[in-house]
């Protein structure tokens, strides 16, 4: 009964409803508690798919003789930081400070009853190993240390809250940044580029997305460098065993430098980039590779994340329960070369052990074989392997599944919407293109309330979908990126129009006055701390995205207020840009079409006319051009794009605000471009 996780909507929480500590969410009632009582907080921050986070809570949280040394000492308050992305990175950079080493999860933050963080750790053993102590010994010591030793805090917890305000960069009044930033980015990626295996530095590899995609951009203005380091890590990536051979779907990063063996959870905003930038590597390299990983991976997003309503769940789990109900990491991936054999024709056998790797040494910590494509198929064995995944993948599909995630994240269906609407225009699939309207009429129907968004919404069991938690930075920016892709593959006013809502919330509830955008609203929660970032993690930062949506928006609508609110976003990180720009490739993004501004091509005809030219313009990189192809059934168009044309097709080509004469030759059009 002392445990208050029952009602929550996180599956995270929910995991930890049943625990013996007396657990409470974030909230009014467990911070007025900790005051009353002078009890400092003990704040564990984690993720449904996060491994380490579900080995803490087996050892310690689900320990009754733990629970009670914490309920003793501590108000416990437990987070899933995928629904509160503003207090882990709040308190991810305060553990970066606090300890000088990395963050990730789960992390547990020890706080006094104000929030200030006064000791930080990740993952703590129930007892003593690893060279950490054990968490049952190092509970009543830390909170010794906050009753008996005040004063030392009270100077330490100022210390720490002005170097948390330092994290936010001083404007430029003028734009420094020019295209000799964007060409220091590509040397600073190509220093720390791995040419032997693909991807940036050493174990553990990230896919980097924000900097694959800086790396096309660069290849796309002629620098054959960056075009062969962003295909040989998209080569890497696919072949690898950090994308599914069987299933499809990315995991979200490989713990060797090989790519081989990830760590075996699965999120939806990995995959969401990732699939917009397959579409983009076979537009530069036309590898037939690319477009199978496209349409694997959005096979494997339809069939294992795709909510009923057309949104999409959030991910699947690392662990799942081996064939002697162990929860084990990998379990549900992994294989024994006999079991394999089982299952294969002698032809097949010898097939999969070549180009999966059954017939080397064992790869998954030494006992398991995770495949990997360590030769891809000559041209005879090509439908045999195609078996081969077949049967494998169908009695994969008899194992105990991993545990998913099917809360709905707003930012991260974002990036799916963008993936996929990218991807149905590339390739010509309007049912890829369908489900991107489809998540976006969720998200417009669910989780825009009141003229406002929200974050995160589940479904209770019975259709009803509980909304809630206020939309950060990134739900209105990543989605304002997505409607401006959607509206490409398919344009529909109705889409337009909420894209148009977003900006103007973007721009009313998070732009800095100097400038740049803060990651919560002016109506937000108040926290220690209010982050305002440059720099991309595993999902783009939210002030790049945001100035790339708004430039674009501004020229489809011919809105000069939200290309005045891109200048102010880059001069306020101007000094991160120059200090660092490789880490700002987002941000570099945006700068690039600042200064060159993104080209519009607007193809107005009829509909059974224009499939010759949507084939051939979407089969070309164009990265910094927008194209709308609109037919004799759009209507309601903004005056940037209203067009008189003839039976034919019409195209124009717009720069800033002078467009081309009207072209109605497709070769024209293609030699112009």
């Amino acid at each position: 009964m002392l445990n208050k996780l029952q009602s929550e909507t996180s599956p995270y929480l929910l995991q930890h409803a049943d625990n013996p500590v007396a657990w409470y969410p974030w909230g009014v009632e467990a911070l007025t508690l900790a005051k009353q009582q002078d009890k400092p907080i003990l704040l564990s921050i984690g993720y449904s798919a996060c491994h380490w986070c579900h080995v803490m809570a087996h050892e310690s949280f689900e320990d009754a003789n733990v629970a009670a040394i914490m309920n003793a000492h501590f108000i416990n308050i437990k987070v899933d930081r995928e629904e509160r992305p503003d207090i882990d990175q709040i308190y991810q950079t305060a553990h970066s400070m606090l300890s000088q080493k990395s963050g990730g999860w789960p992390l547990t933050v020890f706080l006094t009853p104000n929030q200030e963080p006064y000791f930080t750790g990740t993952y703590f053993p129930k007892t003593s190993r690893y060279q950490l102590p054990g968490f049952a010994d190092l509970i009543p010591r830390v909170a010794a240390f906050y009753h008996e030793r005040k004063d030392d805090l009270a100077v330490q917890n100022g210390q720490l809250v002005d170097a948390l305000k330092r994290t936010i960069p001083m404007p430029s009044s003028t734009l420094g940044a020019s295209d000799l930033t964007l060409n220091l980015a590509f040397t600073s990626l190509e220093s720390s580029f791995d040419f032997e295996h693909g991807g940036f530095g050493s174990a553990p590899k990230f896919p980097n997305p924000a900097d694959i995609t800086l790396l096309l951009h660069a290849a796309k203005a002629g620098n054959k460098a960056a075009e062969a380091m962003a295909l040989q890590m998209l080569s890497a990536m696919a072949n690898g065993g950090i994308y599914d051979q069987l299933g499809g779907g990315f995991c979200r990063y490989s713990v060797d430098e090989r790519w081989n063996i990830p760590h075996f959870e699965k999120m939806l905003y990995d995959n969401g980039q990732l699939l917009f930038l397959y579409c983009d590597g076979w537009q530069i390299s036309k590898d037939e590779r690319y477009q199978q990983i496209v349409e694997e991976t959005v096979a494997w997003l339809i069939r294992e994340m795709h909510d009923k309503n057309g949104a999409f769940y959030s991910s699947l789990d690392a662990d799942s329960m081996d064939a002697h109900g162990h929860s084990e990491e990998g379990a549900f991936y992994v294989w024994q070369p006999d079991e394999v054999k089982a299952l294969l024709t002698p032809e097949e056998f010898i097939v999969a052990s070549r180009c999966f790797g059954f017939d080397r040494a064992a790869n998954f910590e030494g006992v398991a074989w995770h495949p990997y494509l360590v030769f891809p198929p000559e041209h005879d064995e090509v439908i045999t392997l195609t078996n081969v995944q077949t049967k494998l993948f169908e009695a994969r599909e008899k194992r105990r599944r991993p545990g998913r995630d099917d809360k709905i994240l707003t930012s991260w269906n974002a990036l799916a919407i963008k993936g996929l609407a990218r991807a149905g225009r590339v390739f010509n699939r309007p049912d890829w293109i369908k489900l991107s309207q489809d998540a976006v009429d969720f998200i417009r129907n669910k989780l825009w309330v009141k003229d406002q968004l929200l974050a995160t919404c589940k479904d209770d069991g019975n259709g009803n979908y509980h909304a809630h938690l206020n939309a950060y930075l990134d739900d209105y920016a990543f989605l304002l990126d997505a409607l401006v892709e959607l509206l490409q593959a398919d344009y529909r006013a109705v889409d337009l129009a909420f894209a148009e809502d977003l900006a103007e919330n973007l721009l009313e509830s998070f732009e800095a006055e100097e400038g740049g955008f803060f990651f919560t609203s002016h109506t937000h929660e108040s926290l220690i701390h209010r982050p305002k970032q440059g720099y991309d993690n595993a999902t783009p930062n939210g002030n790049g995205i945001a100035a790339v949506a708004l430039q674009k928006l501004g020229h489809i609508l011919g809105e000069p207020r939200y290309l005045q609110a891109t200048e102010r976003t880059l001069k306020a990180f101007d000094s991160s840009m120059a200090n660092n720009p490789a880490a700002c490739a987002s941000l570099c993004h945006a700068l690039a079409e600042f200064l060159a501004p993104p080209t519009m091509v607007i193809i107005r005809g009829e509909a059974r006319q224009m499939g010759a030219w949507r084939s051939v313009l979407n089969q070309t990189y164009y990265p910094h051009h927008l194209f709308f192809y609109l037919d004799e059934n759009v209507a309601d168009l903004p005056p940037m794009l209203q067009r008189n044309f003839t039976q034919d097709v019409n195209a124009w080509v717009c720069k800033g605000v002078v467009c081309s004469p009207s072209v109605n030759n497709l070769r024209e059009i293609v030699k112009y471009l």
